[in-house]
């Protein structure tokens, strides 16, 4: 009876754990309340009932069909001959900080009949008592140089953390076996250089093996011996990679803190990496080093070893269910998966195989509205690209004619292709080739889900459904769509762009209207999908940078800022000045601009208009005073929506629209790169806000609540802008600074002291890493006699106590990879960074309480906070490397 009532306890655990995670329904909730058995049940009767509810539970993560498939596959890998084949758990010494999720979701296992594996590192709670007893800690090539001292401390560590997970398992009613030497054999690494480190020779399954047998769930340390008896610290990821390599297991799970591994530029999670296709490619990019490239490397060494059906993922404690029993899973997934290909010709695909993916694939075809013949000859009536992966699990034919829009014509996947997430691959190198793209869909695509998942629009008629992405202007999807059927690359059954009005419905088609399976779904909006997609996209799925030449108009080109961008594009590859507007300079030819002469004119809106509707400007770039605006960007809106071509971008350096919504606030270190390089209307970021937003955002899960950072800056007198100077020897106006050196007399100004508009604009963009809740950022500027350069000096009170090796470590990890971020130790002067295109940071102290940071900062106010940033986001937004033209 007792057993009996520790299952009940431990079943309405590991199913309030699962509502933490899926969020279900409360018939779920109801589920869970009636597991608790009568007296009268067998202790077996209540395992398999608690097994039936947790499995019920389940399916709020994912389909019905998802969880069952995997929970069957996952189920076989049980057989007694055989017992550790289901997966191996390594988890990280940070996740120990939180027995209880562990528990509960290794536990949530356990319950289900599933036995992994579980071996852990103490990495933390090791420097913790080493650097308590005096010992500094030593690091050669990543790896932990461990003496005699060392060694004893590290294996009383791990002896400790291995007890208390094994009691909280216990507690839980799950059986665990603690497994602390045995398993894994070692010979020393290099005993001069890292003393007492092992590397692993030789893994003895038996141990484990007999746990599982015996019902219990065997829990590792990271510890071997050597042949004669000496202990050996081990890496716990190496050591987890030779013991996945041993059992060849169905999962390899690496649970960490942040539940997965992360873009080094823009900060988004990578879903999937295809090693196969991706790995040579990440190994060169800037952000990826250190730790990352040490992972990514023992990743590929350990999957290249298994089978090709092998995977590790990278996740959080909490997402271990979903990861496991969805599809769509909830880290990071590595795998070696297949290499894609891309052919401009069917002889280089090869005709036989694609006439037989064609035969095999094509519905058109297997309905006999089509013949292969047919396909074939409509595919080479114009430019085109075959996409697919080796085995042909997917393949797409995209056409491009010069100056139009693609269209895919063709999405041929197998099942396999489907359930294994190739087809998601091979539409991510579409999207690199492609930033607008059209195809379509049988409204009765059984696959007609993912259509959806993937497009920014949609709306059926006539039996098929009609896909977009890329554009988020319903005028010029019309647009599009009109010519694509002009031309004969759609069909004339799209126009107008929005559902038909019949006169009567089918019964049942209002869950159509809403995308229900099997339905025909109407117009859809062109907003995007504010939930996840279920499916797994490229870790470098960033567009390839484009080489085209592009022009752009400057209005309001008198000022520093001005004259500052002139000097960028003039050494841009691939942009040039179609135009440059000043009112007070109209005539004057355009200096220090050396690709073309160049005149100054004095556009107005009506200007502006027509030359957006002529399709002669691709950018527009407004470089006026605060207010005056509006008038010429409404003029780029008229414009295009008379005209044929896209519609301009515009990127704004006032402050006019940096509250607006609508407008993509351009800050490409913090916030998501692919918002700017789908948008065409931009907001710049202000000088200091700028500044203040990179010193304060590595810091902000720290800040202690209820409390604001204080920023205190000082900028360079170009910062306050220009005004019309007296005439020169020609007769025409000069440009001044608006506040001149002398006035200061060697000294700095404050201003603005409260409510400056930069302090605002800080604190709005901010909250938005927080996800919740609101940032106030106090903010205190002052000009100085210097020409450019501004100095910001950051204090923020902690909400718990960090050193100032914690806060430099912050600021690394967050601006690692980004070229135009410099992390020094020593407090930036101006000589760092006046005339230089970057931000950066240094001088990190914390107060002797340990509960406030301050950190100094510094970028050129003409560059990093106005011209170089209006650059950065001009070449996202047109397809460009984002460093084109810029110096880092």
């Amino acid at each position: 009876m007792l057993a009996a009532a520790r299952a009940r306890t431990l079943s309405a655990r590991v199913a309030h754990s699962t509502l933490r995670a899926g969020k279900p329904q409360a018939t779920a909730l109801s589920a869970v309340r009636r597991i608790a058995p009568s007296s009268s049940r067998s202790i077996q009767s209540v395992a398999q009932t608690d097994r039936d509810t947790i499995t019920r539970l389940l399916y709020s993560l994912g389909t019905k069909r998802e969880v069952e498939r995997h929970l069957r596959i996952f189920s076989s890998a049980s057989h007694p001959s055989q017992p550790a084949k289901f997966a191996v758990v390594k988890v990280g010494g940070a996740v120990l900080g939180d027995l209880d999720e562990l528990a509960l979701s290794l536990s949530f296992l356990y319950r289900l009949g599933l036995y992994p594996v579980v071996l852990h590192g103490a990495g933390p709670q090791l420097n913790d008592i080493i650097e308590r007893e005096g010992i500094v800690p030593d690091y050669i090539d990543g790896i932990r140089v461990t003496d005699a001292r060392t060694l004893q401390i590290a294996r009383r560590v791990f002896l400790e953390e291995n007890l208390k997970l094994v009691d909280a398992l216990e507690k839980l009613g799950t059986r665990a076996r603690p497994i602390n030497s045995g398993v894994f054999t070692a010979d020393f690494l290099d005993k001069d250089k890292y003393g007492l480190v092992g590397r692993i020779t030789r893994v003895d399954r038996r141990p484990l093996e007999a746990a599982i047998r015996a019902g219990a769930l065997p829990i590792l340390t990271s510890l071997a011996e050597s042949p004669d008896g000496q202990i050996l610290n081990v890496n716990a990821d190496i050591a987890a990679g030779e013991l996945a390599k041993e059992l060849e297991p169905m999962k390899i799970v690496f649970l960490n803190e942040k539940g997965g591994l992360f873009h080094g530029v823009t900060g988004d999670k990578l879903d999937v990496i295809n090693l196969d296709e991706e790995y040579d490619g990440l190994m060169k990019q800037p952000w990826v080093k250190y730790g990352t490239k040490l992972k990514l490397r023992e990743f590929k060494e350990l999957l290249d070893h298994l089978p090709r059906s092998s995977s590790v993922a990278v996740i959080k404690t909490a997402d271990l269910q979903r990861e496991l029993f969805t599809d769509s899973g909830a880290g990071t997934l590595i795998r070696r998966g297949y290499r894609l290909f891309k052919h401009h010709s069917i002889k280089e695909f090869g005709p036989d195989r694609l006439r037989q993916v064609i035969h095999d694939r094509d519905p058109d075809v297997r309905a006999g509205l089509a013949s292969v013949a047919g396909v074939l000859h409509d595919i080479n009536q114009t430019e085109y690209t075959i996409y697919g992966d080796e085995p042909l699990d997917a393949v797409a034919v995209v056409t491009h004619p010069a100056g139009e829009v693609a269209v895919m014509t063709k999405l041929l996947a197998s099942r396999a292709g489907v359930l294994n997430s190739v087809v998601d691959n091979v539409f991510a190198a579409i999207k690199k080739d492609h930033r607008k793209l059209f195809w379509t869909a049988h409204a009765d695509d059984e696959n007609r889900a993912w259509h959806f998942e993937h497009a920014d629009g949609s709306f059926t008629r006539a039996g098929k459904s009609l896909f977009w992405y890329g554009v988020q202007d319903v005028a010029e999807v019309e647009r599009v769509v009109r010519e694509l059927e002009k031309s004969g690359r759609l069909d004339r059954a799209y126009l107008p762009v929005g559902p038909s009005a019949p006169p009567h419905r089918a019964a049942g088609s209002s869950a159509a209207a809403s995308g229900g399976a099997g339905g025909l779904r109407g117009f859809s909006t062109l907003a995007r999908r504010t939930q996840p997609s279920g499916a797994r996209g490229y870790a470098t799925a960033a567009p390839e940078p484009s080489t085209e030449t592009k022009r752009v108009a400057l209005i309001g080109a008198r000022g520093y800022t001005g004259q500052t961008l002139t000097s960028l594009l003039s050494a841009h590859p691939h942009l040039e000045l179609a135009a440059v507007s000043s009112r007070q300079l109209a005539g004057r030819p355009l200096e220090g601009y050396a690709k073309s002469a160049v005149t100054y004119s004095n556009l107005t809106p009506e200007d502006v208009e027509r030359m957006e509707k002529d399709g002669e400007v691709d950018a527009w770039v407004m470089a006026l005073p605060n207010g005056a605006c509006k008038p010429f960007v409404d003029a780029v809106g008229k414009g295009a929506a008379e005209g044929k071509g896209k519609g301009g971008v515009i990127v704004d350096l006032s402050a006019d629209y940096r509250f607006e919504e609508g407008w993509t606030y351009g800050l490409p270190e913090l916030y998501s790169r692919d918002s700017i390089r789908g948008a065409t209307r931009i907001s710049n970021p202000g000088c200091y806000a700028t500044a203040v937003q990179l010193l304060c955002a590595p810091l902000l899960p720290h800040l202690a609540p209820g409390t604001q950072p204080t920023v205190f800056g000082v900028s360079g007198y170009s910062g306050a802008g220009t005004v019309a100077g007296p005439p020169g020897p020609d007769g025409v106006l000069t440009t001044a600074p608006k506040v001149t050196p002398e006035s200061l007399r060697n000294a700095i100004r404050p201003y603005a002291l409260t409510d400056h508009i930069h302090e605002r604009e800080a604190g709005r963009h901010l909250s938005s890493l927080l996800g919740d809740g609101e940032v106030k950022v106090a903010f205190v500027p002052a000009v100085a006699p210097w020409f450019s350069g501004i100095i910001a000096t950051l204090s923020m009170p902690l909400s718990g106590k960090l050193t100032a090796r914690d806060v430099r470590a912050l600021f690394e990890e967050k601006y690692g990879g980004e070229r135009l971020v410099s992390v020094k130790s020593e407090v930036p002067g101006l000589g760092d960074i006046e005339g230089r295109n970057g931000f950066v940071v240094g001088g990190f102290q914390v107060h002797s309480s340990g509960e406030r940071a301050v950190v100094v900062g510094g970028l050129d106010n003409l560059l990093k906070g106005a011209a170089t940033q209006c650059l950065q986001n001009l070449n996202l937004a047109l397809g460009y490397d984002e460093y084109a033209g810029i110096d880092p």
